[in-house]
């Protein structure tokens, strides 16, 4: 498998991207964005658990089964929280995507990001379509990742190239997300395309399980969107088939799934305001259930997140967050925590050997591991998050301003 080098990105035969300045929210860049699949494409998605989710994702919900050749995304407004007329606007911007490009409303799956509470500009959508459909190329990655940003710093895309049947295929994939990230299967969008054949059924299930280790696995804020949508599309341009009982599935599992994690730390990486990213790991836990709630619980936590902002090894915080993280029957003499290589915790207090000093030079660091030891069963989970900066409540309080 060959990993991704950011200054190259490959193209997804079947597959192109368009994007074009509507005016959404902002006029001095592109927010909207056509991807077309070729004919016979199969398709498959995650969305959010979010009661309160948006109408494109309801829409997109309803059409994924209808052999979908079009996606259409927009940034700027997110189209949640706006009841009937939503619904209506998400649908009358498929029908304009249809009407230009010979498909049905089915056939198109619409998705929004931005600000809550505020009805879709379907008249500035429909005017910019033609410019993105003039704009549609297999080189599209790069700009098309650009246009669906928000608060985000910098584009994410990544990709994947591996060999089925002597035959190169292509994983490429973009997302965007910086805060109300912590995906429940976060604002999160990726779009992941690949060459190879596969039918939506098997389709669907690699995705879910590719996104429940990757997307489901990361928290910025703690905050679950309206609007998470997580899309793989397969071309089958190739014509090397991943099927359920051939050699090809376990090779290509792990390419998505290389793909979803770069993508899924990406995000963390560019949280809002954020300077460092930490990976909390638990092992020795009773299911892997378990060991994902005590470390969103370490990861959810503002005090956790701004002593690591302050590089303070004020270790009772991660202390505190284990022993609330409802782990029943919790034998705390067993627990084991580590700051980096360095033991804090054991024996149910400060470890003997922990010093100030040495807790202090690895939350100097930028990317810092926190190891929980539970000893209490085989299962391990791993959960990426950052620290709470003062940048973080600016960019927030700031953000419909």
């Amino acid at each position: 498998m060959k990993q991704g080098n950011p200054a190259y990105l490959p193209k997804v035969p079947g597959l192109k991207l368009g994007a074009a300045g509507a005016g959404i929210r902002r006029t001095d860049r592109d927010d909207l964005v056509l991807i077309e699949l070729t004919p016979g494409s199969s398709c498959a998605a995650v969305f959010t658990r979010n009661a309160f989710c948006a109408a494109p994702v309801t829409v997109a919900r309803r059409h994924l089964a209808h052999d979908p050749r079009w996606l259409l995304i927009n940034s700027g407004n997110a189209n949640a929280g706006t009841g009937q007329r939503g619904m209506d606007d998400a649908l009358q911007s498929c029908r304009s995507v249809a009407g230009l490009r010979g498909g049905t409303v089915e056939q198109v799956l619409p998705f929004s990001t931005g600000v809550i509470g505020e009805y879709l500009p379907v008249d500035k959508i429909a005017a910019a379509l033609p410019l993105a459909i003039e704009a549609l190329t297999e080189e599209g990655w790069g700009q098309a990742s650009r246009a669906i940003m928000t608060t985000d710093t910098v584009p994410k895309l990544a990709h994947r190239e591996i060999s089925l049947d002597g035959r190169t295929v292509v994983l490429v994939g973009m997302a965007k997300g910086a805060g109300m990230i912590q995906p429940n299967m976060a604002t999160l969008l990726s779009f992941i395309g690949t060459d190879a054949q596969v039918e939506s059924t098997l389709l669907q299930e690699l995705l879910a399980k590719a996104a429940d280790s990757s997307f489901n696995c990361i928290t910025v804020d703690g905050d679950t969107s309206t609007n998470d949508s997580l899309v793989l599309m397969a071309t089958g341009a190739s014509g090397a088939v991943v099927d359920g009982g051939g050699a090809n599935l376990p090779i290509f599992a792990v390419a998505l799934r290389a793909v979803c994690d770069e993508l899924a730390e990406a995000i963390v990486r560019d949280g809002e305001g954020a300077t460092k990213l930490m990976r909390i790991v638990v092992e020795q836990a009773r299911s892997e259930a378990e060991a994902r709630n005590v470390a969103k619980t370490i990861a959810h936590s503002p005090l956790v997140k701004t002593a690591f902002f302050a590089s303070d090894p004020n270790w009772g915080r991660i202390l505190a967050a284990v022993g609330r993280s409802d782990c029943p029957d919790m034998d705390i003499d067993k627990v084991t925590i580590f700051l980096g290589d360095v033991c804090i915790v054991a024996n149910g207090g400060r470890a003997l050997t922990y010093t100030e000093e040495a807790g202090q030079k690895v939350m100097a660091e930028t990317d810092i591991t926190v190891r929980v030891v539970l000893g209490r069963g085989d299962a391990k989970q791993r959960v990426l998050t950052c620290d709470f900066s003062y940048d973080y409540v600016k960019i927030n309080a700031e953000y419909r301003t």
